[in-house]
């Protein structure tokens, strides 16, 4: 399969389903657009669904800053048993009861443990996880049975809130957060914190940046559907919900194509300093994406 095979160039918002990896997802899409230039904006595990940022074609370059979006998900987490994965796909590590004061409690205990995890400013990440530890992947070392060393990690709690607790020991989380956040992590740590075990029940990924579940597609739409090019997001208007545009004057256009520096001038409106920019021609194709450094603009990434 060529890497130039195919015409479609864009973003799709696909809806994953529980069961597939989002590798998974990947490769059934590099089939149906007949091309191996498919890739993801953020990896979502097997037993979670939702918002799956899907670039094709030159919008694979999109990549970078796609993945860096902000995340938010709905989430339930169980009391009362851990797991080796942190998930409910996991193999069961620990059991364990309930807080004892639950029962008439459990309100104000969440709450004092959603305070801190609003705080946290670095996260453990899973043992499971696609992370690599001297060139091998975390996952395989945990499968091998051996114990991956994995560094605290920055991330950003926008924003965490309780929508619903059961007296069972479930609860129903929303969460907002920055690129790569675990929450697996979040729902090991929350049983820490409140002194129990505890493992991820549920997951939906509600939004990826400016992708919204809504306008989502399920994947079995897609892949039964022979005008899913249709569901495609141009990849000016992905470029857009990605970061600013500057438009290029049309003297500049060839100049840009050909990787030099830019100047001020050469913009109907330059970006701000340091600011990653989509770089358009005035009929709205995108050219670069470049970056404002001191007197001059860097070509980043071109597009064909």
């Amino acid at each position: 399969m060529s890497r130039r095979d195919s015409e479609h160039h864009g973003v799709l918002a696909v809806d994953k389903p529980s069961g597939l990896t989002s590798h998974d997802v990947v490769q059934r899409l590099r089939r149906v657009a007949r091309t191996s230039r498919v890739g993801h904006a953020g990896t979502l595990d097997p037993m979670a669904t939702g918002v799956l940022v899907v670039m094709i074609g030159e919008a694979t370059k999109l990549g970078p800053y796609l993945t860096a979006e902000d995340k938010r998900y709905l989430a339930e987490v169980t009391l009362g048993r851990s797991t080796d994965t942190l998930d409910a796909g996991g193999r069961v590590v620990t059991e364990g009861p309930l807080p004892s004061a639950w029962t008439q409690r459990r309100a104000e205990l969440v709450e004092t443990a959603l305070v801190e995890e609003r705080r946290r400013t670095e996260q453990i990440p899973p043992a499971y996880s696609a992370i690599s530890v001297d060139g091998v992947r975390a996952h395989a070392l945990a499968r091998r049975g051996e114990e991956p060393t994995l560094e605290p990690r920055p991330i950003e709690v926008r924003s965490l809130r309780c929508l619903d607790l059961t007296d069972d020991g479930r609860m129903s989380l929303e969460v907002h957060t920055s690129k790569g956040y675990y929450v697996r992590s979040l729902a090991r740590d929350l049983g820490v914190a409140l002194g129990c075990p505890a493992h991820l029940s549920r997951l939906r990924r509600t939004a990826s940046g400016a992708f919204l579940v809504r306008d989502a597609v399920p994947l079995d739409a897609l892949l039964a559907s022979e005008d899913w090019p249709a569901r495609l997001l141009a990849l000016p208007v992905a470029a857009g919900r990605a970061m600013p545009t500057a438009s290029l004057l049309p003297g500049s256009v060839l100049r840009a194509r050909q990787g030099k520096r830019l100047a001020d001038e050469d913009f109907i409106a330059p970006a701000g300093e340091g600011v990653f920019a989509a770089w358009v021609e005035p009929d709205g194709r995108v050219v670069a994406v470049g970056v404002r450094e001191s007197a001059s603009h860097r070509v980043l990434r071109g597009f064909v």
